[in-house]
Order: structure tokens, then C-alpha cells, then sequence
């Protein structure tokens, strides 16, 4: 420290030396830079730079002396007039113990020495920054970049937002996908205390109807000991009537035959009946087969301003199909002439065919096309679907029902619902049932029978729909696909909107409908005698075949799960399977 009236020789200024020493300047001492630390990108004095090197966290950091100084110049801190050299003080990326000091121009990149000889060992424009810049004075300025940049912090910050409204529509979707499940849950929870109402009443029904016969003998017994007991105080003490005496023994003998009789009619009631509870073995082998509640598929959703650059995807190119076989369906047990009024295919490969004319459905061998199995229902069947890994469904118009049938190594009915209409046509999805009458509505029901939807008509009054055939479903219920014998094809979206009508003179009298998983729509014209495909989104494809026999009726279609077979159901004994190609 100076005492009084002393001058501090460190505080000078700043015009002494060309070049100062950073950690002197900050303590307002005027020391001149001997050396230069790369990684501190900073200037010392020869004292500093000791104690730089004393400091354990700081050895090891490359340093430059007065000699190797690069041209240029940095300014000082404000203040000062002086300027200094310029020094590459970029640590490389890859190789931190060098400075970015070289320059590929045949690559337009910068890095140390070590990266030059790794990376551009071959190239043959390879230069120091410093002299590089020697001699060329025209590179892209700070101000270029920096509008680059900018215009580039922009696009980002565009596409971020775009980002962050894509996680609040997820977090949304989760939302409601999530009740959606929960939903589901209800419904089966709701299910279940149904099925458990319905066997607490059978085993309740049961009990009180052998508790009830019980008591009735008891009450049978009670009177047979009354008149035991009775008869048997006739007896004594006896009569002196010999005649009295006879009468009493007979009608005493004639009550011990009652009572010995009643004794063994009633001691195998007593002995063996019961109810016993035995529990259904494919609810819990169901319960034991499966992870989740349903299936779990991502789909993708393309945004406005990308939908113009997706191609058509091959999937959606017209179907060609090279030649036909057909099959016979008819069973032993048939009384009537096949009419097959629908099909469909599970995802094991299975076909299953509804036979309206002998009340049947009839499972088909994927590889054979023969009839493996059939079930007999209570009346005729139209329209049938997969309603899940082990079960079907199908419509019985004539009942008002659907009905479940399990698919298991024989073909058993499960379950039912009632509806209030006279059931057609028959789709599933998402854990909804969606059912249509044959006349003017689409109604949208839950798997335990509860009708959540009805659509009927537009905005306008207008109905939708006169004579209902089959309906279609795509897998996230976005879409319903409804033929109408008279109005064609007609697309809803889930809302009961109607997104799209195809009612052209190519399809006459449309039947059945199929979606082929691959994004388009197979529909018969039965009176056009052909089958059309159309894109999801309503807009006919064309026509995959045509019918020239006018004795040939094409009511039902499905195709296997490779997309090689189409299968056509008809009123007849034998199917038609074309080969596409």
C-alpha cells in the first residue's frame, strides 16, 4: 500500500503498453500482457500468469506467448483507445486442449489442427484462420448472419408453438381417451353386477323352490303324524267292541302303509337335492388371455399444410382381380337353399358367414373355404361382425335382438341384446355397438345393451337414410358407413353428420359393405351386378368386378386378412372367391 503523499507506480495509464494484463486492469493496475490463455480467453502479466498456473482447477490450459500473438486486434475494455490482436479463442468442440484456429474451404467448416488431419485429411484447401482472412476480405459479415439467424429464431419459435399446441391437443386426447377407458370400465362393472343380479335371482329362484318343496313335506309329514298319532290313541285302551276294535286296527294299519310310503318318497328329497355355483370357465380364461382393456393403435394425423405433399397410398389403387373358384357352403343339416347375407372376417383369418335362409351362422377354414362349424339361431340372421377376439355378433330382425356368439372350438351363444327397432345392420368398434333399422336410422349402443346415439335425420329435418342394408365402421369411430338401397353410399362422421354421398348410376341397389384395412371401402350393387371401391373419404376408386349373369345376386363380401381372396356371399350353395391381385 503507498503511504501518504507516495505515488503508486502500478496506476499508470493505459497508453504505456500496447497490451495490458487482464487480471491487473480489473484491480485499475497498468501491467503489460505477456501471455495469453486460450481457454481463459484472457490476457496476464508475468506475475498472473504464475499464479494462473499455481491454480490446480487451471492447469493444463494452453498458453500463448508474446511471439505467437495472432494478428488482428481486439479493442480493450472501454476507456482505452488501445487495441489488441485478435486470437482464435474458440475451444474446438472435439478436442478441448486446441483452439478452432484452421479452415476447410472445401467444406466451408472451421476447427482445430487435429480435426483438419482427421476429418480433412483430403482436402485440398486447408488454411490458417489469421491468413485466411489476409486475403479475403469478402466472407459473410456478422450482420448477414445475424439476419440468417434471426430470420431462422423465428421459424423456430413458429415451429415450437406448433409443437406446443400438437402436446396440449395430446394431453387433451389423453384426456379423453383415458375417460373413454374408464368409461368402458363402468360399462363392464355394469355388466358384471347385471350377471351377478341374474345369478343371485336363478340360485335364489332355485333355493326357494326346493326350500318350498321341503316345507310342503314337512307340512305332508305333519299331517301323516297327526293322524299316526291319532289313530294310534284309537288303540287304547281297547274296546270291548269287537267290531270297533277291527275297524280301529285296520284304519291303523292303513296309516302305517301312508306313512311308511311317505317316509320313502320323500327320503331321496331330503338326502340329495342342493344348488351348487359352478363359475362360467371362459369368463376367467377370457379375463387370463388378455392385457388391456381393448386395442391400442396409433393412428397419424396430417396436418393442413402437409396434407397437399402425402401421395395416394398404394393401398388406395384400384383392386385387379385374375380369376375366380367357387365353393360349396350348404351343410347336411340345411333344409333351404344358402342365402348368405353377409360376412366377415375375424383376426385369426377366420371367415363367418350368415345364412338367413336356414338360420345359421357357418365358420369357414381360412385355407379350404369349407364349412368347420355352424351355429344354430332362433331365427334369421342379416348382418354379422367381429365383436372381439372370441366373439361375434350378429343382427336377428325378427327377434329385435343381437345376438353374441362365442368362437371357440365350437360355435355357442354367449349373450344378447334387445333393442326396440328391427336390427340390420351390424358394426363394432371401440367397444360400441353400432346397429341400424332397415329404415331410417343408425343408432350407436353400449356392449351391455344401453343406447347412447340415435341419427335420424339433418339439421334441416330431412331424413337420412330409407332403406337401410349393412353398415361399416372405421376402427377409431370416426367414420360410419352406411348402404342404402335407395340413396347408395352415405358417410357420417361420429357426430351423425353427414361427410359425404356417392349415389351415382355405378351403384344400383347397394348392399353390403366392407372396409379393407387398407384405406378404402368395398361395396355390392345388387341390381348393377358389381362391387365398387371406394376412399374413405366417399370418392369411388372404380369398379373391381362385374357381374354379367343376371340370375347372380351379390349380397355379402369380405376379404381374407392378406387382402389375396375376395369373398362373395350370394343366395346360393356355393361362394365365390376371386383372386386379387
Amino acid at each position: 500500500m503507498a503511504t501518504e503523499g507516495s505515488i503508486n507506480t502500478d496506476i499508470l495509464s493505459d497508453e504505456t503498453f500496447d497490451l495490458l494484463c487482464g487480471v491487473c486492469k480489473h484491480k485499475e493496475k497498468n501491467r503489460e500482457a505477456e501471455k495469453y490463455c486460450v481457454e481463459c480467453q484472457d490476457y496476464y502479466c508475468l506475475t498472473c500468469v504464475k499464479v494462473h498456473e499455481d491454480i490446480p482447477s487451471l492447469i493444463g490450459h494452453k498458453i500463448l506467448g508474446k511471439g505467437k500473438f495472432p494478428s488482428g486486434s481486439v479493442k480493450t475494455p472501454s476507456g482505452s483507445s488501445k487495441t489488441l490482436p485478435g486470437a482464435q479463442t474458440e475451444p474446438c468442440d472435439r478436442h478441448s486442449h486446441n483452439c478452432v484456429d484452421m479452415y476447410c474451404q472445401n467444406h466451408d467448416d472451421v476447427g482445430c489442427g487435429t480435426c483438419m488431419a482427421v476429418d480433412h485429411r483430403l482436402c485440398q484447401d486447408i488454411f490458417y484462420i489469421p491468413d485466411f482472412l489476409k486475403i479475403n476480405t469478402t466472407t459473410t459479415t456478422t450482420r448477414d448472419i445475424q439476419q440468417k439467424l434471426k430470420s431462422f429464431t423465428k421459424t423456430l419459435a413458429e415451429h415450437h408453438e406448433k409443437f406446443q399446441s400438437q402436446k396440449q391437443r395430446l394431453l387433451k386426447s389423453r384426456a379423453e381417451t383415458l375417460v373413454s377407458v374408464k368409461k368402458f370400465r363402468k360399462e363392464i362393472n355394469d355388466r358384471l353386477d347385471e350377471l351377478e343380479k341374474n345369478t343371485v335371482d336363478d340360485i335364489e329362484d332355485k333355493y326357494k323352490a326346493l326350500i318350498h318343496e321341503i316345507e310342503e313335506g314337512m307340512k305332508q309329514l305333519e299331517k301323516n303324524k297327526a293322524n299316526v298319532s291319532s289313530t294310534l290313541d284309537k288303540l287304547f285302551p281297547a274296546s270291548k267292541n269287537a267290531i270297533q276294535n277291527f275297524v280301529n286296527v285296520k284304519k291303523a294299519e292303513t296309516a302305517a302303509s301312508k306313512a311308511a310310503k311317505f317316509v320313502q318318497e320323500t327320503k331321496l328329497q331330503i338326502s340329495f337335492k342342493d344348488v351348487d355355483f359352478n363359475a362360467d370357465d371362459k369368463i376367467s380364461s377370457f379375463l387370463a388371455e388378455i392385457n388391456v382393456l381393448g386395442k391400442i393403435t396409433e393412428r397419424m394425423s396430417v396436418d393442413a399444410e402437409c396434407k397437399s405433399t402425402v401421395a395416394v397410398s398404394k393401398e388406395e389403387a384400384l383392386l385387379q382381380v385374375k380369376g375366380y373358384k367357387e365353393y360349396p357352403v350348404k351343410v347336411q343339416s340345411d333344409k333351404e337353399k344358402c342365402n348368405i347375407v353377409s360376412a366377415c372376417t375375424l383376426e385369426d383369418g377366420t371367415i363367418i358367414l350368415s345364412d338367413l335362409s336356414n338360420n345359421k351362422l357357418k365358420r369357414l377354414d381360412s385355407s379350404t373355404y369349407s364349412v368347420i362349424d355352424y351355429c344354430d339361431l332362433p331365427n334369421s340372421p342379416w348382418q354379422v361382425c367381429s365383436a372381439n377376439k372370441q366373439e361375434v355378433a350378429v343382427c336377428l330382425p325378427g327377434q329385435k335382438e343381437v345376438h353374441f356368439i362365442s368362437i371357440g372350438n365350437r360355435m355357442t351363444a354367449t349373450n344378447k341384446i334387445t333393442t326396440d327397432f328391427v336390427c340390420y345392420g351390424l358394426a363394432c368398434t371401440n367397444g360400441n355397438l353400432y346397429i341400424s333399422d332397415n329404415d331410417t336410422s343408425v343408432y350407436i349402443y353400449s356392449v351391455s345393451g344401453r343406447k347412447l346415439k340415435q341419427f335420424s335425420k339433418v339439421e334441416s329435418g330431412q331424413k337420412l337414410f330409407s332403406d337401410i342394408f349393412s353398415l361399416s365402421v372405421s376402427k377409431d369411430g370416426s367414420k360410419i358407413f352406411v348402404t342404402d338401397w335407395k340413396n347408395g353410399l352415405i358417410i357420417l362422421d361420429n357426430s351423425g353428420e353427414v361427410v359425404e354421398r356417392f349415389h351415382g348410376s355405378e351403384l344400383a341397389g347397394a348392399r353390403s359393405c366392407y372396409l379393407t384395412g387398407r384405406g378404402s371401402l368395398l361395396v355390392c350393387g345388387i341390381i348393377s351386378k358389381n362391387v365398387l371401391q371406394f376412399r374413405l373419404d366417399g370418392k369411388l376408386i372404380g369398379e373391381v368386378v362385374k357381374c354379367d349373369d343376371k340370375s347372380i345376386l351379390n349380397k355379402a363380401i369380405c376379404c381374407n386378412q392378406q387382402m389375396s381372396k375376395m369373398i362373395i356371399g350370394r343366395e346360393d350353395n356355393r361362394i365365390v372367391i376371386y383372386d386379387l391381385i
